[in-house]
């Protein structure tokens, strides 16, 4: 599955009008993001259909990245209806993003 963003307004906010998007800002040189990034991969995929997964690379997506106050990565955010519904910052254990 790819979860790369190539359009941020159509793989992001229009799909987010359809289902939940987490949208997961990255970076490669970002080791906690790289910790973080194969977790949610396998969250995503355990839950298709009921929420959808893409990924910002911060580096590539700096506009992006600004428009949303991205100061520290990893970060994610939950958008519905095309709007930030919740989020969180840090690599997270499975457990608690379940939770979240």
């Amino acid at each position: 599955m790819k979860y790369d963003v190539d359009d941020f307004e159509a793989d992001v906010i229009n799909l987010s009008y359809t289902i939940p998007v987490l949208v997961d800002f990255w970076a490669e040189w970002c080791g906690p993001c790289k910790t973080l990034g194969p977790i949610l991969e396998k969250l995503a995929d355990k839950h298709a259909g009921e929420w959808s997964l893409r990924k910002v690379d911060t580096e590539k997506f700096t506009t992006i990245a600004t428009q949303y106050r991205i100061t520290s990565i990893p970060n994610v955010k939950l958008f519905v209806d095309g709007v930030v519904a919740d989020e969180f910052s840090g690599a997270l254990p499975e457990p608690a993003i379940i939770k979240w």
